[in-house]
C-alpha cells in the first residue's frame, strides 16, 4: 500500500513515501510540485510510487504536518450517521440535506502531535472520520461519477469544543476552528476502488477504549452523493478535502460528558487507512 504524507525533518518541510523504516523524501526530485496539493492536481501520485520503488530511507526521525498543507477547502459534513441523528432527540427523521460546515487547515495538526485544549473552554471532544481528498475538480459532478474525482484518502479527529458550537443561533464555525483542536493524516492512501470508501470499519480510542465503532455502509448521505451534493453549489479543486461524517460516540454524548484532558491519547482507525494517533495539551 503506497502512503504518501508531508513532514519536518531538520528544520525543513518534505513530502515523500512512508515505509516501515521511516520517509523517503520526493520532493526534491519533482520541484515542479511544491506540495501534495500540487502533485494531486498534476494526478502525480503514480509518479512519486515509481519514484520511491527501490530508493533508501532517508528520514527516521521527523514530524508529520497535515497531509495536504494549503488546501483550498475543507468542507465537513455533520450527522452523517443513524444513530447521531437520534443523539439530538428532536423526534426529526434523517435530513433529506446534509449539513455542512468549513474548517480552516490551521485549525489541524498532524498525526503524533497534540491537540490543543484552548483557554477559552474544556470541552475539547473528539470526532473521529474519513476524509476524502478531491483530485479531479468539477461543478454539478454526477453521483454515479463522484468518486472518480478522489485522489486519496485519509483520516481526520474533528476536534470540536462543544460550548463554543453553541455561541451563536445557527453557526458551529466558531467550536470548530480553534488552532490545532483537530488532527488530520498521517498521510494519503491513493483511491483506486470504491471498495476503499463504501463500507469502511471506522473506529476511535481514548486511551485505548473503543468510543466510536461504525462503518460508513450506514452514512445517512454516502460519500458520492456528499461530492454531488457539494459540487451544486461551489466548484471542487484538486486537493479539496472532504470530511465524510462521525458516528455515534463523542465524548458530549455521555452522561456525564467525558472530554480530552491533557494525557489523553486519541486513536482514529480505519480499514485499509491506518490510525491517526494524538495527545492533548493545554494552551501556553
Amino acid at each position: 500500500m503506497s502512503r504518501f504524507a508531508t513532514y519536518t525533518a531538520g528544520g525543513q518541510t518534505f513530502y515523500g513515501a512512508i515505509t516501515e523504516g521511516g520517509a523517503v523524501a520526493l520532493s526534491p526530485e519533482f520541484p515542479q510540485w511544491p506540495t501534495l496539493r500540487e502533485v494531486i492536481a498534476a494526478d502525480g501520485l503514480h509518479a512519486l510510487a515509481q519514484a520511491a520503488q527501490g530508493r533508501a530511507v532517508t528520514h527516521r526521525e521527523f514530524t508529520y504536518d497535515i497531509p495536504i498543507p494549503a488546501p483550498e477547502k475543507i468542507i465537513c459534513v455533520g450527522v452523517n450517521f443513524p444513530d447521531r441523528n437520534a443523539e439530538y432527540k428532536d423526534g426529526q427523521e434523517a435530513p433529506a440535506n446534509m449539513s455542512l460546515f468549513i474548517r480552516f487547515p490551521r485549525s489541524f495538526t498532524g498525526h503524533g502531535r497534540a491537540l490543543i485544549r484552548p483557554k477559552a473552554s474544556e470541552q475539547l471532544d473528539y470526532e473521529g472520520e474519513i476524509a476524502v481528498v478531491i483530485g479531479k475538480g468539477g461543478r454539478h459532478i454526477p453521483q454515479d461519477r463522484a468518486l472518480s474525482h478522489i485522489a486519496a484518502l485519509t483520516l481526520c479527529n474533528e476536534g470540536t469544543l462543544r460550548d463554543w458550537v453553541r455561541h451563536a443561533k445557527f453557526n458551529v464555525t466558531q467550536g470548530k476552528n480553534f488552532d490545532s483542536s483537530g488532527a488530520m493524516g498521517p498521510w494519503l492512501v491513493p483511491f483506486t476502488h470504491p471498495a476503499q470508501i463504501e463500507d469502511v470499519r471506522l473506529m476511535t480510542r481514548v486511551n485505548g477504549e473503543v468510543r466510536q465503532d461504525d462503518r460508513t455502509g450506514r452514512m445517512i448521505f454516502p460519500v458520492a452523493r456528499q461530492i454531488a451534493y457539494i459540487s451544486t453549489f461551489t466548484t471542487l479543486v484538486p486537493g479539496d478535502i472532504i470530511v465524510t461524517g462521525t458516528p455515534t460516540g463523542a465524548g458530549a454524548r455521555f452522561d456525564p460528558p467525558r472530554y480530552l484532558k491533557p494525557g489523553d491519547v486519541i486513536e482514529v482507525e480505519a480499514e485499509g487507512i491506518g490510525v491517526l494517533r494524538n495527545t492533548v495539551e493545554d494552551e501556553a
